[in-house]
């Protein structure tokens, strides 16, 4: 157990002390950006661009330093920069961003006690809560329970005190700090990016909204003897906690995954798979955050009782129109049947294909035939390299290197040096395969993907 002497009492979610901290950090930060830029005017091109990106990439080390002495919504606005900024921020300021950790210092005991009463009441009295957090982040932490009439075990989410009260000044303070610092420039992009991410950070501390994803995932799975998604306990649940059963599991990661005979592994790929197949052709809404902490297994015995997946975390939920949807499920049905024309012809019916050059589209498609080769066969895909895909149709997704090779071919494209903002709406979806095709890579499992799909062509 660890010690209360590392426990936070209170955030510091005072306005007054947030704005003075980041503007005193921001001031800092742009004066020694400055001084690194008026030291390198007579260098040569070569020696000023390698002092700027050195004394980018120090300057926005010590803000991230300083935003994660802050806690709260500030830390999970700078997580979302770092996942989503490769697109409008300079590559040094992502970086910095990528090393905030979420696991931030508990709230102490008392402090979460007294949220819980607040919302609860005296129903709190039907439970006997754990003291130590199963996990905390940078919105909100996670104790076990058990309800004492009948044992039954539950989590509790619980939000930290004035999170969702601070996001917008949070988010107002973030872009002070990067107009202050005046490494950032400020475009059209930046901005609608910005949005997305207000918008994101508003969805994460809905748990009305979370709470009604999780029973939809709930009733499409629950005779699925592959899933396990957790059941919300509607009478612990209010603005600002989350009930839900407890569900046991190992971490994707461990090292008894990779211990698991192969045939195992390759279940749990395809079922993983599925979900992400069943998002976009089936049910129009997808759980866009790929994070491992959103997964468990469940083992089975290797006999009568299968391996199951559990589903955590649907925080970060996005519905698709019609339209999109039409597009996406268009561009995976040309990577099966691998056919380039098909890809050029899916490009369509969306702002950010209509407005591409026909010159463009071509390099564009040879891109996402790569990104969708799984989806291929040995018989109508020549360009497959050698052994990552078996007879019966099996991908090796830890020997085919896929996304290295995307980011290789992307790079190498006519269409990379076209645009550099994707769609935000492309961009939750690429992740989503992103993360899926990284899953995969973890556990070295082989899936067939074409059986799959043909459930839903």
């Amino acid at each position: 157990m660890s010690d209360r002497s590392d426990k936070l009492d209170q955030l510091k979610t005072s306005a007054f002390d947030r704005r003075f901290s980041i503007a005193k950090a921001s001031f800092l930060a742009g004066t020694r950006w400055a001084t690194a830029n008026a030291s390198s005017m007579f260098a040569d091109e070569e020696t000023k661009s390698k002092k700027r990106k050195q004394a980018m990439s120090e300057q926005a080390n010590y803000l991230v330093q300083e935003i994660g002495k802050l806690k709260g919504s500030i830390v999970k606005i700078g997580q979302m920069m770092a996942l989503y900024g490769e697109h409008f921020l300079p590559e040094e300021i992502t970086e910095a961003l990528h090393t905030l950790n979420n696991n931030t210092v508990a709230l102490s005991w008392p402090a979460i006690k007294t949220q819980l009463r607040n919302e609860l009441g005296a129903k709190l009295d039907d439970l006997t809560v754990d003291h130590e957090p199963l996990g905390t982040a940078s919105l909100a932490q996670v104790h076990r329970a058990v309800r004492k009439s009948d044992g039954l075990e539950v989590v509790l989410k619980v939000q930290y005190p004035g999170v969702a009260e601070a996001i917008d000044s949070d988010m107002s303070l973030f872009r002070n700090m990067l107009k202050l610092t005046r490494m950032v420039p400020q475009t059209r992009e930046f901005d609608e990016w910005f949005e997305e991410v207000r918008e994101m950070m508003h969805r994460e501390v809905n748990y009305h909204m979370e709470a009604d994803t999780t029973r939809r995932f709930y009733e499409r799975l629950k005779d699925d003897g592959r899933y396990i998604v957790p059941q919300i306990i509607n009478e612990y649940c209010t603005d600002r906690v989350l009930c839900m059963t407890f569900e046991r599991g190992v971490p994707v990661n461990s090292p008894v995954m990779l211990s698991l005979p192969q045939v195992r592994r390759d279940k749990l790929g395809e079922a993983s798979l599925e979900v992400t197949i069943r998002e976009i052709f089936e049910w129009g809404e997808m759980q866009t955050d790929p994070n491992f902490g959103n997964y468990l297994v469940r083992l089975g015995n290797g006999k009568d009782i299968e391996d199951k997946i559990v589903l955590l975390d649907f925080g970060a939920i996005r519905q698709f129109d019609q339209n999109l949807l039409n597009v996406a499920r268009g561009l995976i049905i040309a990577g099966y049947h691998h056919d380039l024309n098909k890809m050029i012809d899916a490009m369509q019916g969306y702002s950010f294909f209509d407005q591409m050059p026909a010159s463009v589209k071509p390099g564009m498609a040879k891109v996402f035939l790569l990104a969708t080769e799984s989806f291929s066969s040995l018989q109508n895909n020549p360009d497959l390299p050698p052994d990552i895909m078996d007879a019966d149709g099996k991908y090796d997704w830890r020997k085919s290197q896929l996304h290295a090779r995307v980011i290789k071919q992307a790079g190498e494209s006519m269409a990379s040096r076209y645009f550099s903002i994707p769609p935000k709406e492309f961009m939750f979806i690429s992740r989503k395969f992103i993360g899926a095709y990284t899953f995969m890579t973890v556990i070295d499992a082989h899936t067939n993907m074409r059986k799959m799909l043909e459930a839903h062509l």
